[in-house]
């Protein structure tokens, strides 16, 4: 590949990666809107996690079938392993337990996180560099969120991170681990078939668990909205999102799209005002775009 064809595949890895953050940005609303808050109960965090990833994983059979797809070779699947415990179990979990207690907009900052983390695991697993400028933007931003996560602590009359945070940021690590080892198989398997295996390699226990754990709406009534809310996560944020985000991955590089998803939480914060009829403070706009300058700087820094 000459250097021009490897400049545009750059560029189209990268801006596969914003569709895919954008795609993802609607995770929180959304999940917000499946598991209700804490006054408001609607479906159980539990429930939509195995839920999100049977429905994925139905779906994934589906394409699987279609395309006629070979199984994978043995190479791949502790990669593939570790994206599902990441990306299928971990992130999925953790953020609807967090989502009870906290609103989307103050999760979509914690979760500003993610270009960080996600580029650590980068240089950890897969070996990639970036120069010292780079970094000191990453962790500028990761800086920001963790400021944010404890002013807000204190004004609620607590004391450094609340345990929602620490479940979102917990879920920030499952995720971006995840990432790179999705990342680390796409070049031999494709974008499309690495989620899709990921999700059928769940159906065994998410079905079974999602049939068990159904809701009972005789005895509690679930609004329409939530069973919307839970179809994109199993359709969208568990599935379809993973087509451009990991084939950005790949194309673009892991450690430097990675940093497009400091797009997200400002993203996550438009999108919930017509989901979820959320107010943007300016607290967190403000930090939000704060956080969001490091990815251009960093960007140009790589």
């Amino acid at each position: 590949m000459n250097a021009a064809s490897s400049a545009r595949r750059r560029r189209i890895g990268f801006w596969l990666g914003v569709l895919g953050v954008t795609l993802f940005a609607i995770t929180l609303p959304a999940t917000r809107l499946a598991t209700g808050s804490s006054d408001d109960p609607q479906l159980a965090p539990l429930f939509v996690t195995v839920g999100r990833a049977a429905l994925a994983g139905l779906l994934s059979l589906a394409f699987l079938l279609f395309t006629r797809s070979p199984w994978p070779e043995r190479r791949h699947w502790g990669p593939l392993l570790g994206a599902v415990a990441g990306n299928v179990i971990g992130f999925p979990l953790l953020l609807a337990l967090a989502l009870r207690s906290v609103t989307a907009t103050h999760a979509a900052v914690i979760t500003a996180l993610l270009p960080l983390v996600t580029a650590v695991a980068a240089a950890l697993i897969l070996g990639q560099r970036a120069r010292p400028a780079f970094w000191l933007c990453a962790v500028l931003g990761g800086a920001l969120v963790v400021l944010f996560a404890w002013l807000r602590a204190r004004q609620t009359g607590g004391f450094g991170l609340a345990r929602a945070d620490l479940l979102l940021m917990g879920a920030v690590v499952a995720a971006s681990v995840g990432y790179v080892y999705g990342a680390r198989v796409t070049p031999s398997l494709g974008a499309e078939r690495v989620i899709c295996w990921m999700c059928v390699l769940t159906l065994p226990l998410s079905l079974p668990a999602t049939l068990w754990w159904w809701p009972d709406t005789s005895l509690h009534a679930v609004r329409a909205t939530s069973w919307m809310g839970f179809a994109y996560v199993g359709s969208v944020s568990m599935w379809a999102g993973f087509f451009a985000w990991f084939r950005g991955l790949d194309w673009g590089g892991a450690l430097r799209v990675s940093q497009v998803q400091l797009l997200q939480p400002f993203l996550s914060m438009l999108f919930a005002l017509p989901l979820l009829g959320e107010r943007m403070d300016l607290g967190s706009v403000g930090f939000a775009l704060a956080v969001v300058a490091t990815v251009f700087l960093g960007r140009r820094l790589a």
